[in-house]
């Protein structure tokens, strides 16, 4: 499993992913962001009906499947330049991206029962997250490399190679026995009843509404940096290793935030002081256009606002009871694609005006977010 998380995630496409639209495509910027909302609204359609594909077909076959689909996609992406293409490819790979969402964490827990180490659990996940991170630090590498290489579309079209091999260790493994068999509900009951569950209970709005405005805001950097970059004059080549940088920022704050609340002496801080930074460093992203200056700035948007979300994870988990657990991250998760949907379409015009402004707009917001937020310290139990 750690190799099937190493092989999805290693994205070479995430260095090259503007040019490629852009130069090879010929889809104007703002219509980039379009096409990830579509991406994620196709998430937020099919992400509970493919979970059922995991719990009642299989966790094997569903990953499996997630792997073919993903080669498939990729193809359809780069056999030719059109944006009809692009949409069929974002769609399909929101499928495959679902399929494996999941699916990889259930087989594995479900293969430590039957093996009686599920002890075990929390620091295999934690191996699980970081060959999730080895595959995209080595995808942005490799991908700028190729770029150069072998132009944009070989480098997208060769990502089918990581998702087949993706494919072919999925069908060797082994499906543990299933320990606990529970009918899922139809779709919209599992919504309604997670939803009344979380519009009842004021600190889950509370955690909720922090997390997904600043996530959503934050995965804006992942989109404009490449934008920003070649702006200033930044060599293709240097793309991917600016993503990969942005990864490894990622995985410094996330191990260090027991270290920041030591610092700060509040948990409450911790969680302003990252979305403040996040906000004032895309304001001098609007600002300056000073190569080190701009590619800093990334960095520190990327690794303190991408960052956050493994801390609400652990905060909200406290107030959820485990008959609900299921229903209410779910409906969390979907809460969180949609409002993403709304802040890309958004996001999209807004780059029509100005890259720079668009980053100044997105900054500002954050900040008055963060000073906003009505969370307290009392909210914030480990």
């Amino acid at each position: 499993m750690y190799f099937v998380r190493f092989f999805f995630w290693m994205h070479f496409v995430s260095a090259i992913i503007v040019p490629f639209y852009t130069k090879w495509g010929g889809v104007p910027f703002a219509y980039i962001l379009f096409l990830n909302a579509w991406f994620m609204f196709c998430i937020f359609i099919f992400e509970i009906p493919t979970g059922t594909v995991a719990d009642f077909w299989g966790r094997k076959q569903s990953i499996t499947l997630a792997g073919l689909v993903g080669t498939i996609a990729f193809i359809v992406y780069g056999i030719y330049p059109s944006l009809l293409n692009f949409i069929a490819g974002e769609f399909l790979f929101a499928i495959a991206f679902t399929l494996t969402s999941g699916a990889d964490e259930a087989m594995v827990y479900d293969s430590l029962i039957e093996i009686g180490e599920e002890k075990r659990s929390k620091k295999i996940f934690a191996r699980m997250e970081s060959s999730k991170m080895a595959g995209i630090f080595t995808g942005a590498l490799m991908g700028s490399l190729l770029a150069k290489l072998i132009g944009l579309q070989m480098t997208w079209l060769l990502q089918a190679v990581p998702m087949s091999v993706c494919f072919f260790i999925a069908f060797t493994m082994y499906e543990p026995k299933e320990h606990q068999k529970k009918k899922k509900d139809p779709y919209f009951k599992i919504l309604k009843s997670g939803m009344a569950y979380f519009f009842k209970h004021k600190i889950l709005i509370l955690l909720a509404s922090d997390m997904i405005v600043i996530a959503g805001l934050s995965y804006l950097i992942i989109w404009f940096y490449q934008a920003l970059l070649g702006e200033v004059g930044v060599d293709i080549v240097y793309f991917g290793i600016v993503h990969s940088f942005m990864s490894l920022g990622q995985i410094l704050i996330i191990e260090n935030f027991i270290v920041l609340e030591k610092l700060f002496k509040s948990k409450r801080a911790v969680l302003f002081f990252s979305a403040f930074v996040a906000g004032a460093f895309y304001i001098v992203l609007g600002l300056v256009r000073f190569v080190p200056l701009v590619i800093g700035s990334i960095l520190i948007v990327a690794s303190f606002g991408l960052s956050r979300e493994p801390l609400f994870a652990n905060y909200m988990n406290k107030y959820i009871p485990s008959d609900k657990r299921a229903t209410v991250l779910s409906t969390t998760s979907m809460m969180k694609t949609i409002t993403i949907v709304f802040i890309y379409i958004l996001a999209g015009f807004l780059s029509k005006w100005s890259y720079q402004k668009s980053m100044i707009v997105v900054g500002v917001i954050i900040v008055i977010f963060s000073f906003l937020s009505r969370i307290q310290e009392e909210h914030l139990i480990d």
